[in-house]
C-alpha cells in the first residue's frame, strides 16, 4: 500500500477560543467544502461539538458526480490544539487527518496534515497522479480561501 503525505498551513486572524470554536463544530465542514463535490452530512451532528469517538456521515461525489458514502471518526482532541479524524467508510483505503492549532503573534496557525492511500493497487497510484492528488489540492486551496472570507 503506498501512503501519501500532504500538508497545509494557514494563519487565521482571530483568538484561539474563535478558531477553535468554529473547527470544533462539525456542521461547519459543509460550508468549507466545494458545492461541485455535492457535500452532505448525513449524521444529526448540528450544534454539537466533536468528542473522540464521534462518527461522522456524509454523502460526497467527489468524481464524475458520482455519490459516494463516507463515515469518519473523530479519534482524538487536545482541546484548542488538536484534533484527528480517520475514515472508517469511504472511497480511501487510509484517510488519517490532523488538524493542529497554534496561537502566534499574527493569529492562529492551523496545520493540517494528511495521510491518505487509495485502493486498486497500480491503478490507485496511477488514479492518484492523474487527478486525485490534484482533487486534494483543490479542496484544500478551496477551503482556504472559505476561512479567509468567515475569518475576517
Amino acid at each position: 500500500m503506498k501512503i501519501y503525505y500532504k500538508e497545509w498551513e494557514q494563519t487565521i486572524p482571530g483568538s484561539l477560543e474563535k478558531v477553535w470554536h468554529y473547527f470544533s463544530r462539525p456542521e461547519n465542514l459543509d460550508k468549507l467544502t466545494p458545492e461541485n463535490m455535492s457535500f452532505q452530512i448525513i449524521s444529526d451532528i448540528k450544534d454539537r461539538p466533536m468528542y473522540e469517538g464521534m462518527l461522522i456521515r456524509y454523502k460526497v461525489s467527489p468524481v464524475l458526480n458520482i455519490p459516494l458514502n463516507w463515515a469518519t471518526e473523530i479519534t482524538h482532541i487536545k482541546d484548542k490544539e488538536y484534533f484527528i479524524d480517520e475514515q472508517r467508510f469511504g472511497p480511501y483505503t487510509l484517510w488519517h487527518h490532523e488538524h493542529h492549532f497554534e496561537e502566534t503573534p499574527q493569529g492562529i496557525l492551523m496545520k493540517d496534515q494528511l495521510h491518505y492511500a487509495i485502493p486498486f493497487g497500480i491503478f490507485g497510484r496511477i488514479a492518484n497522479a492523474i487527478f486525485v492528488e490534484t482533487r486534494i489540492d483543490e479542496i484544500f486551496t478551496y477551503r482556504q480561501k472559505c476561512i479567509d472570507e468567515i475569518f475576517v
